[in-house]
Order: structure tokens, then C-alpha cells, then sequence
């Protein structure tokens, strides 16, 4: 995961069409790698990673300051305008296991929009997806990041009154991953200080899997 000076992180991003996942992937880089816009149609139609620079000033290990390095995996959404669960499904396997199959998966981001609510069925095919991809410890190696938070801002829901009035689908599913969810407000998300939160975030929950990161190479090959 790190050498003496540096720590890598290996986050993949997981949604639907148009909730922001090539977005936020752009965000946590600092940089514009993922092709992002608005469109009628499914916009990613395959993987591809993206690699901060080097980032000073948001972790320190044993008194020693490290440099942090964010690798993101940008993923077809699902459902797909355009690609079957299975052509999604195993696009995103093959791509894990290349370019994570020596470190391990830190942390699957299923993003969702904080300013729709979220049903049932879509919180269901959300979960058969991640667990299909990622097996039974999914819920170890899962976070949510709610997009589009600055409208719910807007709306008069900061975060507090947001969770209060949130439907029992998503709570539900907080609860499952174990409350490990970060609201991102896309207005700031470009903004260094709003992405450093964000990023010190992810790190705290990697930092409660004790920095372990899911083998990615064993699990694809108990999935073939």
C-alpha cells in the first residue's frame, strides 16, 4: 500500500447513469481524467483509472508525514443504457483485477444522488451488483458518496436535517456499510480545502479496516 513515504489508495466508483461517478472520480483526483457531461444516454461505456499527483498535508503515520497518492477506477454505470448487467459486471471484474490485483481494492464508492430519493429496487440491484463484484466482506470495503449535495443544501437540508428525512431504503443502507458515507457538494468539490475533507474522510475508513485492502486477484478467480 505505501513504501516508507508515500501511501497509495485504490478506490473504484460504482452507480447509476447520471448520479456523478466520473465527477466525483475527477474530483478526488484533482483533475479531469474521466470524460463527465450531462447526457441522455449512459456517457462511460468502459473502465479506465486515474492517478492523482503526489498530496502533501493530509496524512501522517508514526509522526512522519506521508505523501498520498489516489488511484480511481472510473466503471460503466448499472444499469446501462446501452450494456447488460453481465458485459458491465465483468468489464468492471476485468478491470479490478488488472490494475488492483497486487494491492487490493481499498474502498468501492457507490455513488448516489442526495438530491433523489432512493427506492427500494434501486438500493437492491445496487447491493446484488457490489456483492457480486466485491463478495461476502462487501460491506467492509463499501462507502457511499452522496452527490449533488449542495441542492439538498439548497432545499433547506444540511446534513443532519438530510439523514433525519431520508428514506428508510438509504438509512438502511448506511446502516449496512456501517455509516460510511460522505456527502459531496459539487459546487466545492474542485475546490483543494473541499476535496483535502473529503480525502482525510476515505482515509478514516480505510484507517478502520486497519489500511487492509480486498485481494482482488484470489476473489476473481473464485468468482471464474
Amino acid at each position: 500500500m505505501a513504501n516508507s513515504n508515500e501511501m497509495t489508495i485504490n478506490l473504484v466508483v460504482l452507480g447509476r447513469t447520471q448520479t456523478g461517478k466520473s465527477a466525483a472520480g475527477n474530483s478526488l483526483l484533482g483533475s479531469s481524467d474521466f470524460e463527465s457531461h450531462w447526457s441522455p444516454s449512459s456517457v462511460t461505456t468502459c473502465c479506465s483509472l486515474g492517478r492523482s499527483c503526489r498530496i502533501l498535508g493530509i496524512i501522517r503515520r508514526n509522526g512522519c508525514e506521508l505523501a498520498l497518492r489516489v488511484q480511481v477506477l472510473d466503471t460503466p454505470s448499472y444499469p446501462h443504457s446501452s450494456l447488460s448487467k453481465e458485459q458491465v459486471k465483468d468489464t468492471v471484474r476485468s478491470a479490478l483485477a488488472h490494475h488492483f490485483r497486487e494491492e487490493g481494492l481499498h474502498l468501492a464508492l457507490l455513488v448516489l444522488r442526495a438530491d433523489l430519493p432512493l427506492c427500494p429496487d434501486e438500493s437492491d440491484h445496487a447491493i446484488q451488483f457490489i456483492q457480486e463484484l466485491l463478495g461476502p466482506t462487501w460491506k467492509d470495503f463499501t462507502a457511499v458518496l452522496l452527490t449533488h449535495a449542495d441542492k439538498a443544501e439548497e432545499a433547506g437540508f444540511g446534513e443532519e436535517a438530510y439523514l433525519h428525512s431520508a428514506s428508510s431504503t438509504l438509512l438502511s443502507l448506511l446502516t449496512s456499510v456501517q455509516n460510511k458515507y460522505i456527502f459531496l457538494d459539487n459546487q466545492k468539490s474542485i475546490i483543494k480545502e473541499e476535496r483535502d475533507i473529503v480525502l482525510r474522510k476515505l482515509l478514516n475508513f480505510i484507517r478502520q479496516n486497519r489500511y487492509q485492502a480486498l485481494p482482488l486477484l484470489k476473489h476473481s478467480k473464485e468468482l471464474n
